[in-house]
């Protein structure tokens, strides 16, 4: 039995969809690298296990001409010598940013440093902003049982035509 709930179905969640693809439009369109951006969306899904984030974001940084060593290896990034340090700063602040239900005390100052060491003012907002908006995609997802496996590149954008 499918116990899945489809926002897109719905007049309110169409309506909500709609003004959150217009909020992610505004970080997808700033000058923090494409790269980085589905990078950490990749790894925020991940830790949230959120199978239809991870497939979404995996098949669209393939598309974009990631390589597959990269992609599967954002799970084990800091044990990785793929990522650059500006990567490697976004991904930090994915992790601490997306595990505040762990217990986790947020966002370290070192992190921070890393962070501002590499971003500019534009790039720190849509860095912070991506990282809020995919934990809240993975939780609308998980939350209505959307699975991974059927994504195709390019559906997302498509859906927002």
């Amino acid at each position: 039995m499918d116990t899945g709930f489809s926002l897109f179905d719905n007049e309110i969640g169409t309506r909500f969809a709609k003004r959150f693809a217009s909020a992610a439009a505004v970080v997808h369109q700033s000058s923090l690298p494409h790269t980085t951006q589905e990078l950490v969306s990749l790894r925020a899904s991940q830790i949230n296990g959120c199978g239809h984030c991870v497939d979404m974001h995996t098949k669209e940084a393939a598309a974009a001409g990631e390589s597959a060593v990269r992609l599967h290896l954002v799970a084990a990034w800091r044990e990785s010598t793929v990522f650059t340090d500006a990567e490697r700063a976004a991904l930090a602040l994915t992790e601490e940013g997306t595990r505040l239900a762990d217990g986790a005390p947020g966002v370290s100052e070192a992190t921070w440093a890393a962070v501002r060491e590499h971003y500019d003012d534009d790039q720190t907002a849509a860095l912070v902003c991506l990282v809020g908006l995919i934990n809240a995609a993975n939780r609308m997802a998980v939350i209505t049982h959307r699975k991974g496996g059927s994504y195709e590149a390019g559906m997302f954008a498509a859906a927002l035509g």
